[in-house]
């Protein structure tokens, strides 16, 4: 989800520019700011960038630059200044004072002021410059998204193959010669033998069967292995999809976890659980590459 895009037009009296940054977040988050004056922007661009993003701190960031052929002309106060040339020249009779220079009034507060370019002077300019911002904003907000497929193509990659990982590890403890009955019928008799040793009574072959059964029952992983699949399934239809679906493979990454965590917990067998630790770790590796995906 991280990308940068800049869109810039010319607008009355200078250009204007907008900046567009892009990190990864769960949801979506906007920081938007306009200049002085143009506060007026800031919902509508909130709005656009609502409808075209789903995930992401977005900042967004609006700058007016002022054509240098463009002379603003000084505002006098006239009304102001007359009645600081009375007082000065009171003053300069009361009390002696040197005269006032024009130089001097027209340096005082309030006196003289320069346009910073920044006001919108009609009700016609503002909804122009309203245009002009909002179209510039769609064209960055494109140029953002389209930086955003290009990561999100390139970790599409990556995603399946940790989902082909995923599936080869999923196989693997499915066809784990450990699962069998059989297996697990000669864990018992051994564990049995060790305990029987000393005593020298004769194990029961019948009951040895039925408790091998019982054992096997208790640790079989069946289901998790189907509900594995059915995961990476979904996540792979997902991927093939497209649009919005970060949200979604969060889900899907908390099942996997969920599924390697219990195949770990019924394990019976060193491999088994071996399978389910590297399991684990992909499932990590691919709940962290989807903090990057929208």
């Amino acid at each position: 989800m991280t990308g940068f895009a800049r869109a810039s037009a010319a607008a009355e009296g200078g250009v204007l520019s907008w900046e567009l940054r892009s990190v990864n977040g769960r949801s979506l988050d906007m920081r938007v700011r306009t200049p002085q004056g143009y506060e007026a922007l800031d919902p509508q661009a909130r709005a656009m960038i609502q409808k075209r993003l789903a995930r992401g701190n977005i900042q967004a960031s609006l700058s007016l630059q002022s054509d240098a052929r463009t002379v603003a002309t000084p505002i006098v106060n006239e009304a102001f200044l007359i009645d600081l040339a009375g007082l000065a020249q009171r003053l300069e009779q009361k009390y002696g004072l040197a005269p006032a220079r024009a130089d001097g009034l027209l340096a005082l507060r309030g006196v003289l002021e320069m346009p910073d370019g920044s006001a919108v002077s009609s009700t016609a300019e503002q909804e122009e410059i309203s245009r002009i911002a909002m179209s510039t904003l769609a064209e960055a907000l494109s140029q953002l998204i389209e930086a955003r497929q290009r990561e999100g193509a390139a970790l599409r990659t990556v995603l399946e193959a940790q989902l082909a990982r995923i599936e080869d590890l999923t196989l693997a403890a499915e066809n784990d010669p450990s699962r069998s009955l059989e297996a697990v019928k000669a864990r018992l008799a051994q564990q049995v033998a060790l305990l029987l040793e000393e005593s020298g009574t004769r194990l029961d072959s019948d009951k040895l069967h039925a408790e091998a059964a019982l054992l096997a029952t208790r640790a079989d992983i069946r289901e998790e292995l189907d509900r594995l699949k059915a995961h990476v399934a979904n996540a792979r239809d997902l991927l093939a999809s497209g649009g919005p679906i970060g949200r979604k493979l969060d889900f899907l990454a908390q099942e996997f976890n969920r599924e390697a965590n219990t195949l770990c917990s019924k394990s019976n067998a060193g491999s088994i659980t071996a399978i389910g630790l590297d399991l684990k770790a992909v499932v990590d590796q691919f709940r962290e590459q989807l903090q990057n995906l929208e």
